[in-house]
């Protein structure tokens, strides 16, 4: 993705960094102020997210498996004058990291590249604390089904067709029985939704929302980004979006009885809180906008 000067891979740019927090959370998931919070982001290297929640006053750590795209962080922190820490690993193993010990773990899209979501999400739930923030983007497993291509038209309007089953456990293809998603059509919206070459996996919803549930998290909201465009040109990725969402965000938080954490939330209203030294994130009884945080796609 470096190699190919991927927008995901361009350091932050100065206009992103007069308002941090905003840049990467216009729906106000994470209040008004994380300073001092502990963030982790994981699978998230390429230089944009990791300069940003530090330019809002986090303590940051990267993980991602990509040294090309930690080495964008570096160049990004040693611009910008940031501490960050950098650790190249993946997003199923955080063995390295401490347990309960992050306030807020931001996740772009990079579940669909293993077979088992719930390894992912049981990894996360070790690593952050009780009362913590878990914002994940995901791919739409429809969209993963998806033609990404219209195959007709009907009246005018384009049709595209479910290709890939739905259920796809083979535990004699593969150990964790999920069958890989077989490569894509060649075109310009195949490059938008899949990375070339790579190898991706379906998870289902009540994998995604299910498997959250059952590692100790509390979903308090969820979100279908927007990239549908009614003028759109037939057959690109936003004419396609208005018929198939090609992304979903969560945002959960981890139960304060789920046995890794160390902190109460007190329900005084949204923001941000520290009580007893420790960063409580907002009040999940507190309304959200529309959501619209930032985190980079695929």
């Amino acid at each position: 993705m470096t190699a190919s000067g991927s927008p995901l891979c361009q350091i932050v740019s100065d206009q992103e960094l007069v308002n941090p927090l905003k840049t990467v959370d216009g729906a106000g998931w994470l209040g008004d102020d994380i300073t001092g919070a502990k963030v982790l982001c994981l699978a998230a290297g390429g230089g944009r997210q990791s300069s940003l929640y530090a330019a809002a006053g986090a303590h940051v750590t990267v993980v991602d498996l990509s040294p090309a795209m930690l080495e964008q962080d570096r160049v990004a922190a040693r611009k910008r004058g940031h501490q960050v820490e950098l650790i190249e690993g993946s997003m199923d193993d955080l063995s390295m990291l401490p347990v309960a010990h992050f306030d807020i773990v931001i996740h772009p899209v990079s579940t669909c590249y293993l077979p088992s979501i719930t390894a992912v999400y049981a990894q996360v739930a070790r690593v952050i604390r009780g009362g913590g923030l878990y914002i994940s983007q995901h791919k739409s497993p429809t969209s993963l089904q998806s033609s990404t291509q219209p195959r007709t038209s009907v009246n005018g309007s384009p049709r595209y067709t479910i290709e890939h089953a739905y259920y796809r456990n083979d535990p004699s293809a593969n150990p964790a029985g999920n069958v890989p998603i077989s490569p894509s059509d060649n075109n310009p919206v195949a490059a938008r939704l899949r990375e070339p070459g790579a190898v991706e996996f379906l998870h289902r919803w009540e994998e995604m929302i299910g498997g959250l549930c059952r590692c100790g998290f509390v979903i308090e909201d969820l979100s279908e980004p927007l990239h549908a465009k009614r003028d759109a040109e037939p057959g690109s990725f936003a004419d396609r979006a208005r018929y198939i969402a090609p992304y979903v965000r969560i945002k959960a938080r981890r139960s304060k009885n789920g046995g890794l954490g160390r902190a109460g939330l007190r329900s005084e209203g949204a923001g941000v809180e520290f009580l007893g030294g420790e960063f409580l994130g907002e009040d999940p009884s507190s309304e959200s906008p529309t959501p619209k945080l930032w985190i980079p796609e695929n």
